[in-house]
Formats: C-alpha cells, structure tokens, sequence
C-alpha cells in the first residue's frame, strides 16, 4: 500500500500547493500586505532604537566641527612657522652678542 502524501521520491506532495509556503511567501512579498509595512516599520524602529544607543551627532554639527579643526590646524601650522623664524632670529642674536 503506498503512502498517500508522499509523490515517487517521497517528499510532499502539496508544497505547491495552496497553503503551502510558496504560497505563504508570495502573500508575504505582495505589494499590499500589510504584514510587509509592519515589518518595515519594526525594521526601522529597530535601527532607530539601535543608532540612538550610538554616540553620533548630526552632520551639520560633524561639519562645523570639522571647519574649527581646519582652522585650528591653519593656526598652528602658522604659529609653528612664525616660532620657528623667531627662534632662528633668538639664536643670530646670542651669536652675534656671543661674538663680541
């Protein structure tokens, strides 16, 4: 007596069939299914949930920051250079008093 569910390789013989979980999957992926809005309402709350927890700031803040250390380096850099002539004057002056 052959099993009634089963097709010649013994696997079930429904799984296209209505119900099965092609069709599950088809309803799921339907452009109208109020399942998939939900999910991606969740999705979203969940990366929201996950980037508040995170120690960012927003962008327009990223970049004025980023203009203050632009300037900042700038000024440095000059003030670097403007010790550096300074020190090299310093050091003509002792030679010169040195050499009296």
């Amino acid at each position: 007596m052959a099993d009634q569910g089963k097709d010649d390789q013994g696997s079930d013989k429904d799984k296209g069939a209505p119900g099965g979980p092609a069709e599950l999957f088809e309803r799921l992926l339907g452009a109208n299914n109020p399942v998939l809005g939900q999910l991606d309402k969740n999705a979203r709350a969940l990366a929201q949930s996950a980037l508040a927890k995170l120690d960012v700031v927003p962008r327009a803040e990223f970049d004025a920051q980023s203009a203050v250390l632009q300037r900042t380096r700038l000024r440095v850099e000059t003030l670097e250079a403007e010790l550096t002539k300074l020190t090299a004057q310093l050091d003509a002056i002792e030679r010169h008093q040195g050499g009296d």
